[in-house]
């Protein structure tokens, strides 16, 4: 299929790889034009603008954030230079108020709209193996399925109404962050005591939590590992500012996202935000009066 894909950090970058490893034709644009590179040696087109991406079956788009995704896709004029009957695929983790905007901006210009968000790190997505969850007409799904399986190893359908896969992308985001700052408080708790984070965490993520977020995010708090970052703190802090939104909206009280939030912003205002959002550890390692 002839495809354009915008947003190519790394997780987008890595995204468009598989497809143009499936053998699609590949249009890429990033608003950093050297980010598309790597992708034109591997035999992708490269657009000057977003809009020149979108000529085709279908568009990607991985962007960072609802201010990115309202710039590009609703005041840039890309859904005016989209055809009709175009799908436009969207992996960005937006509110749901945008995920509402968005999908009725598509239906009123006749351009078939994919709530898409995806769970992985990038070497998840580079292997190919996200989990993508899914929101839309079952029809349009079917459309780009071959396209999602290039990229992920499950899909995950929600529903038709958008907005959908992007509260389940938020509410899990909620249950990650809320896991590292469990791993934080309670390794910072054995420390104190004279555990090693190392130790503890081991084998905690050995027995009761022998899950691969849990292991993931241990072995980094463990090594103080925060660079590179697979999910930038920045990020991790917007995406938990999403959950409380979207629970102010619905009257869902969510007391911890208020804690965490708290945590992300102390930990940013430490001043280094090219970390990876598990380095909300060294928070509550401050907190107990325990040196790094």
């Amino acid at each position: 299929m002839k495809v354009g894909f915008i947003g190519l950090g790394a997780m987008g970058s890595a995204m468009a790889s598989n497809l143009l490893k499936a053998g699609h034709s590949v249009t890429v644009w990033n608003r950093s034009p050297a980010a598309t590179e790597p992708l034109a040696s591997l035999g992708a087109k490269v657009a000057s603008t977003p809009e020149r991406a979108a000529q085709g079956d279908a568009l990607f788009s991985m962007l960072s954030n609802d201010q990115a995704v309202r710039a590009v896709v609703l005041e840039g004029g890309l859904l005016e230079e989209m055809d009709k009957g175009a799908v436009h695929v969207n992996h960005a983790t937006v509110s749901v108020a945008l995920a509402r905007e968005l999908a009725a901006a598509h239906a009123q210009r006749g351009i078939d709209y994919l709530a898409a968000p995806v769970f992985g790190r990038p070497d998840v997505a580079a292997a190919g193996k996200l989990n993508i969850v899914t929101a839309g007409k079952p029809a349009v799904l079917e459309r780009v399925r071959p396209l999602l399986e290039a990229m992920g190893s499950a899909i995950w359908p929600m529903g038709e109404e958008p907005e959908r896969a992007n509260v389940v992308k938020i509410a899990g985001n909620f249950m990650l962050g809320a896991a590292i700052e469990s791993m934080a408080e309670a390794s910072a708790l054995a420390r104190a005591h004279g555990v090693s984070a190392g130790d503890f965490l081991h084998l905690m993520t050995s027995t009761l939590f022998a899950s691969p977020p849990y292991q993931g995010y241990a072995k980094l708090i463990a090594e103080q590992r925060f660079k590179p970052a697979g999910f930038a703190l920045p990020l991790g802090y917007k995406d938990i500012n999403l959950a409380l939104a979207a629970g102010d909206a619905a009257r869902v009280p969510l007391p911890f996202a208020s804690v965490l939030r708290d945590s992300l912003l102390e930990t940013l205002a430490l001043g280094d935000e090219d970390v990876d959002w598990s380095a909300l550890s060294t928070v509550a390692a401050r907190r107990a009066g325990l040196k790094d």
